[in-house]
Parts: structure tokens; sequence; C-alpha cells
């Protein structure tokens, strides 16, 4: 069987990670094998198929996707129960690498688990990472204790002050950066903050690796519905450095395509 090709895996266990936020676990070899930073297409049977970073890889032989619930897909992927069934293919696309002896990783939201397998590389690898956890709240913040468990340096940041730094995480970083003399940054979550992140880590000559989202459908870099600048989010990335994301600094955080291929703005 090839990773392209549709699988199909049964849910292990389902932790609740915030209000409307679920961690899936389910067993599968290719998964297993995947790289920090890749994704994975799950397929909801009569409903879609979305991409979903993977959270979790090979611990104990057991992969993890961490959904918000934002939609349809999303809904019934939240609603999933032990012993039930979803359609994996994949993975996908270009992870990221390792770079750098002193990195700093920068986690927003829902893009705070993708960042997870990373930093549990890096301390496999002999590297520790500084870590910003950012959330709106406090109630959001997502795998704070799991991140706590392996991490000696992580740093919280809510945007109202309510645990940790009280700002922005792209705020966060600045002082970081002086405090800590890092040589690369990683990082994955909403645009805007990959946006501010990259410029500030410009201004420093500072690497970056920053994993992107665009609406994809094929996963193979085919149908060009993922595209930004020259390049598609499913191929190309989801993980871009520094080079590629110069490149694409018209686009980013301000305009991508829907379902349908139409320029619609960024949230912001």
């Amino acid at each position: 069987m090839r990773r392209e090709v549709h699988r199909v895996v049964k849910v292990e266990e389902v932790k609740q990670e915030a209000k409307d936020v679920f961690t899936l676990y389910f067993k599968d070899n290719f998964c297993s094998s995947a790289s920090p930073g890749q994704f994975i297409m799950v397929w909801i049977p009569g409903v879609d198929e979305i991409p979903m970073s993977l959270s979790t890889i090979n611990q104990k032989g057991v992969s993890s996707i961490t959904v918000r619930s934002v939609g349809e897909a999303t809904r019934i992927l939240c609603e999933t129960k032990v012993g039930e069934k979803i359609g994996v293919r994949g993975p996908f696309g270009n992870g990221f690498t390792l770079k750098g002896s002193k990195p700093v990783l920068v986690g927003g939201g829902t893009g705070v688990p993708a960042l997870y397998p990373l930093a549990s590389k890096m301390l496999i690898s002999g590297i520790k990472p500084s870590f910003i956890l950012g959330a709106r709240n406090a109630e959001q913040l997502l795998f704070k204790d799991r991140l706590q468990e392996i991490l000696d340096d992580l740093i919280i940041s809510t945007d109202d002050g309510s645990l940790g730094f009280k700002g922005y995480a792209s705020e966060c970083l600045g002082r970081l950066i002086l405090e800590k003399k890092c040589d690369s940054i990683y990082t994955c979550g909403p645009e805007q903050m990959i946006v501010s992140i990259f410029k500030e880590a410009e201004r420093r000559n500072i690497f970056v690796q920053a994993s992107l989202e665009r609406y994809v459908k094929c996963a193979v870099g085919l149908c060009g519905s993922c595209g930004i600048g020259p390049f598609r989010v499913c191929k190309d990335g989801p993980v871009f450095d520094s080079i590629s994301l110069r490149a694409v600094m018209n686009e980013l955080g301000f305009k991508k395509m829907d379902p349908s291929g139409r320029l619609i703005p960024v949230e912001k």
C-alpha cells in the first residue's frame, strides 16, 4: 500500500484539550514514521476530507491529530468516540529541519500541537529548545502539561494576561531573543502571528521555519488550491523557511484562496 491511498484506522483514545478542542489517537504505520511538521488528509465519509497536522508521532506506535471544532467536518471529528473509525492518507509535504543549537519554538492556538513532535525530536537529538506557548487566554492553552513534562524552558503567553506574559506570543519572542540569543525560530499558529514573528526574525537576521495553512484538496500538488506565491503548500510546504517566506510576503497575512479558488482576505 502507498501512503497516498486511503487507510481506515480505529480511534484508540480521545482526549479533550479545551472546550472545543480534542485529540484523537490512532495507530498507522505511515504516520508513525512521519517527520514533525508533515500533515495527513483525514476523511470523514459522506462529509469531507480535510488536512490535519500530526500532534503525536510514534509514541509507542500511536499517532494523533488535534482538532478544533470550526465546521461540519471538524465538529464530527470532535464528536468521534473510541472505537470508531476514520480514513487517513499521507503523510504529505515537507516537515521541519533541525537547524541551530539554540532554537525557539513559538506556537499559537491549534498551531501548538504541530510543534510538539518537533520539540520531542529536538530533545532526542540533544537540543534543548525554548518554547513560547501562546493563546488568547489561559483556558485555551493547548498541550501545556505535556510540554511542561518534557521542557525546561516553557514560556506561557496569553493575550489577556490571564497566565504568564501579557500580550502576543510574537511580542514575547522579542524579549526572549535578547535573553537567550537564539539562532533559529520555528513557528506554527495564526497567520498574523507568523508574519509578526518573521518580521522580527528578519530584523535580527535569525533563520525561521514556519508551518503555513491553505485550503488543501488533493495534497499531492495537482489542483493548485493551496497556492501561495510560486508555491503549493501541500507539496512545497507546509513548512517554509526564511528564503521561501520572503518570496510570499506580498500574500502572507493578506490573501488566500477559498474552496472555489476565489481570493479572500486572511483573518486579522
